[in-house]
């Protein structure tokens, strides 16, 4: 008997269906703050609206219908299959326009402002069974669901400014702040989705076997999850004071958390009950989010980085914790955080508004066409 005709006489697991699901309740507490923080900051939405202006998502939009493969029942029917059954398990009650796209690199992403969409890598398509499709699948609806891809869709219009404005030390320097402190958000909400997508799967075997093959390709035959798990504790508490620093410098400047720290956080949530407890139908539900309070949600982020800050292993934290009561100091600086985010957010706010009014005036003023 073939694989294939084995796997068909296997009955399919059943996922309990997440009714009415809230984003709060895969929400990494500091990814949950800072999103908080963000909408409700005076005039966020003109904000967005200038942003929107300057970055053409029809276009964008229709890069991927000429050059991928729009997903549906005719096209990768069995992508679609999973794609459905993930956005069932979280409640999603319409599908986003899914595009696979040629690409070696395992991944996908969430881009757009107005109808966000979600992009496959066809690597994933091609290296990921079932069950690691369908985490992947819900990660990218995770992101979709939090807001995450309008967000995303700013970094990205800052970080080609800041490339644009590389000249100019005072702005590169102030864009070059604002883009750390999202970049600081964005790997939280990476965390957030990797919860996402193990509530669509609800197969924590196979979220971890997902970032596995992020980390090490689309062969685990040689792999060993409790190995790869010991990774996770050697780089978290591993070395010395000179292991640290090159740890700050491999993740300042990137977007994503390295993939045995996903893992290491992602096993953490399991242990803590947090997802017992959501399968189990203990879980914020969507209409109860208009109560969800600003002051609740920076407390909580700094209760997280407090915490986060107690159980590390890492020599320089362990250094600060032996100096003093540092624990403390970075609850503190984390809950003042959230408020620097707002600033800092403000002052791309008012850059990205002049930009749009100057770009506007410039059009207004420009002579008509063959004059």
């Amino acid at each position: 008997m073939s694989g294939d005709e084995q796997d068909a006489t296997v009955p399919a697991r059943r996922r309990v269906v997440l009714t009415g699901i809230s984003s709060r309740a895969w929400e990494h507490p500091a990814d949950r703050g800072a999103l908080t923080a963000l909408r409700e900051l005076r005039g966020f939405d003109d904000v967005l609206k200038a942003f929107f202006g300057m970055w053409n998502e029809r276009g964008f939009r229709l890069t991927f219908l000429a050059s991928s493969i729009r997903v549906d029942h005719r096209q990768y029917p069995r992508v679609y299959g999973l794609y459905a059954e993930a956005a069932q398990a979280l409640d999603l009650p319409e599908l986003p326009e899914l595009f696979v796209r040629q690409s070696p690199v395992l991944g996908g992403q969430a881009i757009g402002l107005d109808r966000p969409f979600i992009v496959l890598d066809s690597a994933s398509v091609q290296q990921l069974d079932d069950e690691e499709l369908r985490t992947l699948l819900g990660h990218e609806i995770g992101h979709l669901r939090s807001g995450h891809a309008v967000y995303k869709t700013m970094l990205m219009i800052l970080t080609r400014w800041a490339a644009n404005l590389s000249w100019l030390p005072v702005g590169a320097i102030a864009l070059r702040a604002i883009i750390a402190a999202m970049l600081e958000w964005w790997r939280k909400a990476e965390l957030s989705a990797d919860r996402a997508g193990l509530l669509a799967n609800q197969d924590p075997a196979a979220s971890l076997r997902l970032l596995m093959k992020l980390a090490g390709g689309g062969d685990l035959s040689q792999i060993d999850t409790a190995a790869f798990l010991e990774q996770a504790a050697e780089y978290d508490g591993g070395g010395d004071l000179r292991d640290s620093f090159h740890k700050i410098r491999m993740t300042a400047w990137s977007s994503h958390p390295v993939p045995v720290a996903r893992a290491a956080d992602l096993r953490h949530w399991i242990d803590s009950g947090d997802y017992a407890r959501i399968v189990g139908g203990d879980y914020p539900r969507r209409d109860g989010d208009d109560g969800a309070r600003v002051g609740e949600d920076i407390k909580a982020a700094a209760d997280s980085y407090r915490e986060a800050f107690g159980r590390s292993q890492d020599p320089l934290v362990g250094l600060l914790r032996r100096l003093g009561d540092g624990a403390s100091d970075v609850g503190e600086w984390a809950g003042g955080g959230a408020a620097r985010a707002r600033s800092w957010v403000g002052n791309a706010a008012d850059a990205a508004s002049r930009a749009a009014r100057g770009r506007n005036e410039r059009r207004d003023d420009a002579p008509p066409a063959g004059g």
